[in-house]
């Protein structure tokens, strides 16, 4: 796959991919544990341009029935009018608003709306590498050489230092303008007061 055409690998337009990716989240759970939880199911793209970061924008859609804390009767709740109200409100979205380099990577500002509500959150990505990689050609049944795929992998957290995205994308093969977007900063439910 390729990509617009720049003196920086990193510079190009990725979709999020789901098999390598997590969003997760660690909540407080009656002041006494942690409860860790992710969102299994979500889409995501970034138009990244390493030469001009303020030009990088990235997008994020969870599903919010996605949600996973290994728990049915908390996780049941968790998707209740209580928290996400998922019957009117079944996704959560992250949208960039705006995009700065850091020492290691970036931090990106951004629009998150969990239940109609919406309110600004900044993350800070990481970037751990990019690699090509062979991809199959789908239906092929040969084995010639597949074309190449670049894959680059992040690591995200909240300003608290807890772990909300760890990535991995892949390069689109179109070069075109992507949609204004952000990785999300999956929800933090707070303090869960009921026994699970």
């Amino acid at each position: 796959m390729s990509s617009t055409t720049s003196s920086s690998p990193l510079t190009g337009t990725y979709t999020i991919d789901p098999t390598h990716s997590r969003i997760g989240f660690i909540a407080r759970h009656a002041m006494v544990t942690k409860v860790r939880g992710s969102f299994n199911e979500f889409t995501g793209s970034a138009h990244v341009d390493a030469e001009n970061p303020s030009a990088s924008n990235t997008q994020i859609t969870i599903q919010a029935t996605s949600i996973d804390t290994r728990n049915a009767d908390r996780d049941a709740h968790l998707r209740s009018n209580d928290f996400f109200d998922m019957d009117n409100h079944p996704e959560i979205t992250f949208s960039s608003t705006a995009v700065e380099a850091t020492d290691d990577g970036y931090r990106i500002t951004g629009d998150l709306t969990i239940k109609g509500a919406t309110n600004p959150v900044t993350v800070d990505f990481e970037y751990t590498g990019t690699r090509s990689t062979p991809t199959a050609t789908p239906g092929s049944g040969s084995r010639a050489p597949p074309p190449s795929t670049a894959r680059t992998g992040a690591s995200a957290t909240t300003p608290h230092s807890r772990p909300v995205v760890c990535s991995s994308a892949r390069r689109s093969s179109s070069s075109s303008t992507s949609p204004r977007s952000a990785p999300a900063t999956p929800p933090d439910p707070g303090s869960l007061s009921r026994r699970w």
